[in-house]
Order: C-alpha cells, then structure tokens, then sequence
C-alpha cells in the first residue's frame, strides 16, 4: 500500500530528476526506471489492453481492490517502458477521484515535454488518456470486475 499521496509522489519524481543536470543522465536514469518495471505476463498482452498512439507497443492493465485502481504496464522499447513505470508511480494505488481529477504536470516540470519529439509526447498523453479511462471504468464497478 502506498504511504505517499500522489502530489509528494509527483514532487519526488521532480526532485530525482533535478539532480541531473543533462539530457543524458536523465534518460539513463529514465531508462533504469524502465528495467525496474516488472514485466507483465504473457496472457496480459493482448490487442486489447495496448495503448493507441503511442509508437511503440506498450500494453497497460488495470484492476480494482479496497477501493483503489491498481495497473500493470510493459512496452517493447525502454524510454515508454521508463516513462509508463514513472506514470504507475505516481498513479498506481489511488482511489480513482484521485486519478480522474490529476494532470500529468511532472512530465513538463522535469522538461519532458520540450525535450521529446511530437510523436513521443503523444504516446505520453496516451497513456496518460487511458490511465483516466481506466480510473473512469473502474470507478463504479464492484471490485471483482476485473476488467
């Protein structure tokens, strides 16, 4: 269960972010985000939970339990694998309000906006479009509804 809100998950992002003062070292560290996502099963990437709009594959998966909208996500390329694992940092484990309501602002406040290509930061938004999908779907359905 997760201690932090999503506002001090937000502001934890940006401040390990601020740390690297290039481009480089922040897609390394972007890149390690990526390799520390656990990679979803087999039976999770099908047509229907991938992300439209993004260039590369990235398959996204939501659940509910105690309230709270709980996701698994892969990609077959790591800067959408780093930049999906930053997204369930922030947005995995939250009550779906929580989600329904928020704005993606860290990807501007780290710089991700003016520094990844149009097609890239359209994945972004993607994944962050259905993210809120999922928090909508899920928001009234009784718990054993899986998907």
């Amino acid at each position: 269960m997760r201690k932090e809100g999503m506002q001090e998950a937000t502001q934890e992002i940006i401040k390990e972010f601020a740390l690297f003062e290039d481009w480089e070292g922040r897609y390394e560290y972007l890149i390690e985000f990526g390799k520390k996502l656990p990679k979803i099963p087999d039976e999770l990437r099908t047509e229907d939970k991938l992300i439209r709009g993004c260039q590369s594959q990235v398959w996204l998966y939501a659940y509910k339990k105690e309230g709270k909208i709980f996701f698994q996500a892969d990609s077959d390329a790591i800067i959408p694998r780093g930049i999906v694992a930053l997204m369930l940092r922030i947005y995995s484990g939250r009550f779906p309000d929580q989600i329904i309501h928020s704005d993606p602002v860290f990807l501007s406040e780290i710089g991700f906006n003016s520094f990844l290509s149009s097609a890239r930061a359209n994945g972004i938004e993607a994944m962050f479009r259905k993210i809120k999908q999922y928090a909508l779907a899920l928001k009234f359905f009784h718990e054993s509804i899986k998907k």
